[in-house]
């Protein structure tokens, strides 16, 4: 059975791709601080930490099924919000409105999509967890727990960037969800 280290390694691991987003997400944000830091962090950690459990019980259902398709499921939808972002970066501030209203807009069914993206890699482990002697509920705490502190900290990084990168802040951010989709198809389809 994996220790606790191991399990946070597999943590810091599953988390660099929910950092990189939090960084862009940072960087776009206008005004925010430690909590909206937090929040995002929390987000980005409960979807990290619930999908190797669903992974996990899939795992015995439908275990050749996800392997096939989890990278195109993760791309098409890395691709889909990093494209989002891209267009709204270079459509600029004139399209959005006053600074006021863009940061009023709700973006929780953007960043939801955006976890949700980043954290399908999770449940293919939790798939491989299962095949595993692991407590899937400490597993789950560990994995949550790192990509919370990641991703929150990714947030404020990227808050202190982004007004040196002014509105290239979203075109990388869009730039670095699409790689991380790519990469995570080319990954494998190359195995």
């Amino acid at each position: 059975m994996p220790g606790i280290l191991t399990l946070g390694a597999l943590g810091a691991s599953l988390s660099v791709d929910a950092f990189a987003a939090a960084l862009g997400k940072g960087a776009t944000e206008r005004r925010s601080g430690l909590s909206d830091a937090l929040k995002v962090g929390i987000v980005f950690g409960f979807f990290e930490a619930v999908t190797p459990a669903i992974g996990w019980l899939l795992g015995f259902l439908l275990n050749d099924w996800i392997a096939s398709y989890d990278h195109w499921v993760a791309f098409g939808l890395l691709l889909a919000v990093g494209g989002y972002m891209l267009r709204e970066a270079i459509r600029g501030d004139a399209a959005e409105g006053s600074p006021e209203e863009a940061d009023a807009k709700p973006s929780y069914l953007r960043l939801a999509a955006t976890a949700i993206a980043t954290s399908i890699d999770a449940a293919a482990v939790g798939i491989s967890l299962a095949l595993m002697d692991v407590n899937i509920w400490v597993a789950c705490l560990v994995i949550g727990g790192t990509t919370t502190l990641m991703a929150t900290i990714g947030v404020m990084l990227g808050k202190h960037i982004g007004p040196y990168l002014g509105r290239y802040a979203g075109i990388l951010g869009g730039l670095v969800l699409i790689a991380i989709g790519g990469s995570i198809l080319a990954q494998h389809l190359s195995a």
